[in-house]
């Protein structure tokens, strides 16, 4: 129990440390490429490319550490996060610091989908729900507190500062990970270690249910985070940061309290119930301007993936328990997340070009309506055989 507890602070410090370090920079970065002179295209790619790189290698990094282990890709990845803060740190082109951000999400993809396999497959039977809960707090409470952390930096040190103060959250996670995180044999078959197609996975009902959840609501998410700031421009900078860090900082607290519900309720009404919630809060963020208005909006918002996302994580891993590729079952629902977050700013954008900014919310709402009765009629089958718990 005692080494149990050691290894699930270790990974969850690391992702923490990980995301903090993720947060302190992404502020910051659109300043520091129009100071390198990037035209509008260059900052968009040089945003994209991350997403575009963890997409492209999260499946391959999941399926390997099926084969070969866990540990080796996630201290690999947080040794390539440190290295990678330090480059930062001393770019000076566009082209070098496109290539970081490619080299960056290559990292990237070892470290948050390798850790919930992790994680999942440590988790007790019957506490999948909790254990996602507390992997994904951990998660939203690095992304909440990072850009706090990283304007403080900029503000009081200046922007060397937050690339090392990146830096030197990640070594620290390497450290961690080297000195207190043991290697886990996954079962093995004739000798060999088990592992399970893609292929096979996508059969299988909920699994698609659940990567259309996460696109959906990754769609919603980053809609609303680039845009809710331009909805708000009438308001103080101070106040804009609350709206988000809110939004933020509830979904975190609500993790562990709806991981733990997850373990105990039927997943997929959970899943329903937080989508349907998404869906108002976005169709109601166009009739606010005033500050409160739109906090509330936020909070909802914020409210709603609470009780989402863990009972999404829950069964996604509890389906990898079962078809023996943990690695490759989580690598896809990571990367139906950065499909929703590479798509939505781009989706976002056209109709914003097209019809304006409330349009945004009003579409991006009927986009997550759709979503969500997708997931029903995926879902009505395993709801039937009562296989969501």
């Amino acid at each position: 129990m005692k080494i149990y507890t050691r290894i699930t602070n270790t990974l969850l410090v690391s992702t923490f440390a990980v995301m903090l370090g993720l947060g302190v920079i992404s502020p910051l970065l659109p300043v520091y490429v129009h100071d390198l002179g990037a035209s509008g295209i260059w900052v968009g790619s040089i945003f994209a490319i991350f997403s575009v790189s963890r997409i492209i290698f999260i499946p391959l990094v999941g399926k390997l550490s099926d084969r070969k282990g866990r540990k080796a890709f996630i201290t690999v990845g947080l040794a390539g996060y440190t290295l990678i803060s330090f480059l930062y740190s001393i770019t000076h082109t566009l082209p070098m610091l496109l290539g970081i951000r490619f080299l960056h999400g290559f990292f990237s993809a070892m470290v948050i989908p390798i850790t919930m396999a992790y994680l999942g497959e440590i988790a007790e039977p019957g506490r999948e729900g909790r254990m996602m809960g507390l992997f994904n707090m951990a998660m939203f409470l690095g992304m909440a507190g990072g850009p706090l952390l990283g304007g403080v930096l900029k503000d009081t040190v200046g922007y060397a500062s937050v690339f090392y103060a990146m830096m030197g959250l990640t070594g620290l996670a390497f450290f961690m990970a080297v000195t207190m995180l043991p290697e886990i044999k996954t079962p093995e078959k004739d000798g060999a270690r088990k592992t399970t197609s893609f292929r096979s996975i996508l059969r299988n009902k909920i699994i698609q249910s659940v990567l259309l959840f996460r696109i959906n609501n990754a769609v919603a998410r980053g809609a609303l985070m680039s845009f809710l700031p331009i909805m708000a421009m009438h308001l103080p900078a101070a106040q804009i940061g609350i709206l988000i860090s809110v939004n933020v900082f509830l979904t975190a607290f609500l993790q562990k309290v709806f991981g733990d519900l997850a373990d105990k309720l039927n997943n997929c009404y959970l899943i329903i119930g937080g989508s349907l919630l998404t869906t108002f809060s976005l169709a109601l963020v166009p009739f606010f301007r005033s500050f409160t208005g739109l906090l509330i909006t936020g909070a909802v918002f914020g409210i709603a993936s609470g009780i989402s996302i863990p009972a999404a994580s829950s069964l996604n891993i509890k389906i990898g328990k079962k078809n023996g590729g943990m690695g490759a079952t989580v690598s896809l629902f990571n990367t139906a997340q950065n499909i929703g977050w590479l798509v939505a700013p781009m989706l976002a954008g056209f109709i914003y070009d097209s019809w304006g900014l409330k349009a945004i919310f009003f579409c991006v709402a009927g986009i997550s309506l759709l979503g969500t009765l997708g997931f029903y009629f995926l879902i009505r089958e395993p709801l039937k055989l009562r296989q969501c718990q």
